[in-house]
């Protein structure tokens, strides 16, 4: 997101303590946003570094190269000091697209070059769950691989450049969708509407579940690929939990800095759950070990990650790890939908077109069944991740989002 900043922010210096959760939150934010930035870990007692006092000052330090410096800021105040948090440009819109993982941007970039005005609104990073990997190598186009935050960053320039707005760093607090008016409140209290809406919320690392998880979160325990804490274990022996790309993609990457890198997997073998692209590399890798039956099923640790215990079989193992990268899927984010006739299956998953039963359009208002991606509200679409019964690919999320406009077309068309 570079091109948008003024060229005298950057490249920024963060300053830190070596661990912390509100370090880590920010590293993961700028590398996944492309950011250029140069970490620097000092002692809890230092008074100085690069010429800058620190004494009485809130650490982390974001230090910018005009001179600006923020202390102890959220990645909002950062994205806001870097002048990519705005308003949104208009109070009403043709479409709203909530979410700018693959499939937000997609919708985003074609319903904008097909002429409909287009409101993306993200409360993170640009790049959904897709932005947390290090190298996306199955990806149409693309022979040598591309990270998941270069692509988004691709993807988003070219929505900006077919006129769509993207409100960063905001989230709805409050939608209502009604007589074929969509109404999103954020969090500033603005308030924008549309003829339509796009749910491409996508879905968040599930946790282990285990006493303290949160405790080293961004203090040990990491989830996803780790791009932004890689280089930071340089000697190490690190731990991946899980068995589908996501982990394949954190152990590739992580054994390009660590000395050894564990994967664990609950399962009896990789063959059903990881391509066997990735899984052949990881066959080969020297310094990857695979634990096959096995479990993480305690952490430990002071103000940071020391001990894991793993369960291999049965059997119980206390090792020390001070890097526990946990890759193990996603639950939905569909917490918006509880306020809405939005009808979800089991697990939490938006249910469109014919997966709704019966029982689920009770409250349709129209004569014709919801289309292929639309949900139990008419005009009211999903695409991606957060959909149930997607296919949990980037590619897929891409061609969600891209369908999701067509049959958004056809639905402005009837509304008139």
């Amino acid at each position: 997101m570079t091109e948008i900043t003024p060229g005298s922010k950057l490249p920024l210096k963060l300053i830190a303590d070596a661990d912390g959760r509100d370090a880590y939150a920010l590293r993961d934010y700028l590398t996944r946003s492309e950011v250029p930035f140069l970490s620097i870990s000092v002692p809890p007692d230092s008074r100085e570094v690069e010429g800058v006092l620190l004494t009485g000052r809130q650490r982390p330090l974001v230090l910018f190269a005009d001179g600006e410096m923020l202390e102890h800021p959220t990645p909002a105040q950062v994205a806001s000091a870097l002048g990519w948090v705005t308003p949104p440009s208009r109070s009403a819109y043709d479409l709203i697209i909530h979410g700018a993982g693959p499939a937000g941007l997609s919708a985003a970039v074609y319903a904008a070059s097909e002429g409909l005005s287009v409101a993306v609104v993200e409360r993170d990073a640009v790049g959904g769950q897709a932005g947390f990997s290090s190298l996306i190598e199955n990806y149409l186009g693309f022979p040598g691989g591309i990270s998941g935050a270069e692509l988004a960053e691709r993807a988003r320039r070219q929505a900006l450049s077919f006129g769509a707005d993207l409100v960063l760093m905001r989230h709805g607090i409050a939608r209502t969708f009604k007589d074929h008016d969509v109404r999103a409140v954020l969090a500033d209290g603005s308030e924008i509407h549309a003829r339509a809406a796009l749910s491409a919320t996508g879905v968040r690392w599930r946790r282990l579940g285990l006493d303290g998880e949160r405790e080293w979160e961004g203090a040990g325990i990491y989830y996803g690929a780790g791009t932004s804490e890689a280089s930071a274990c340089i000697g190490l022996h690190v731990y991946v939990v899980g068995g589908a790309n996501s982990a394949g993609q954190a152990a590739m990457n992580l054994a390009a800095h660590a000395a050894r890198v564990t994967v664990v997997v609950r399962g009896a073998s990789l063959s059903s759950t990881m391509s066997a692209y990735l899984l052949n590399r990881l066959a080969v890798q020297p310094n990857v070990t695979i634990l096959l039956h096995t479990r993480v099923v305690a952490v430990d640790g002071d103000d940071h990650l020391r001990e894991i215990t793993l369960d291999q079989a049965g059997a119980t193992t206390r090792v020390p790890a001070t890097h526990l990268f946990v890759c193990i899927g996603g639950a939905p984010n569909t917490e918006w939908a509880e306020t809405t006739d939005v009808q979800l299956d089991s697990r939490g998953f938006v249910l469109t077109g014919v997966d709704l039963a019966p029982a689920d359009l009770e409250r349709w208002s129209i004569a014709r069944p919801p289309f292929y991606l639309e949900t139990s509200v008419p005009g009211i679409f999903a695409a991606g991740d957060v959909r149930a019964n997607s296919v949990k690919r980037v590619a897929s999320a891409v061609g969600e989002g891209a369908m999701a406009v067509t049959l958004i077309h056809r639905y402005l068309a009837e509304s008139g």
